[in-house]
């Protein structure tokens, strides 16, 4: 049986290569919460002459290892704004609250 690999979508990088998209883990462990944390909170957006820029990095934001970072803490079940608030925080070793499903 063959499986078919899904294409995740890229984006273009400021000197017109393509950055593919970091892939999910098959499931969330503790481990991968605690590496989103620090993705979000250390590639935090930073406003600069040329515009919105990773911190870490200066590369445009949201760049891949934010976007990665948001997309696991998601898919543990935190909605936008707990995420925001994560950020907002600036603690890269901040346990998120726990997932209740239904809560």
């Amino acid at each position: 049986m063959s499986r078919v690999a899904s294409v995740v979508p890229a984006r273009q990088s400021a000197d017109g290569g393509v950055l593919w998209e970091i892939p999910l883990p098959p499931y969330v462990t503790v481990e991968d919460v605690q590496f989103a944390v620090r993705a979000v909170v250390v590639h935090a957006p930073r406003t600069w002459s040329g515009g919105t820029v990773c911190r870490n990095d200066a590369s445009p934001h949201p760049c891949r290892l934010h976007r990665w970072g948001r997309r696991v803490l998601t898919l543990r079940g935190l909605p936008p704004a707990a995420i925001d608030a994560l950020v907002e925080r600036g603690d890269p070793t901040a346990d998120p609250p726990p997932f209740r499903p239904g809560a």
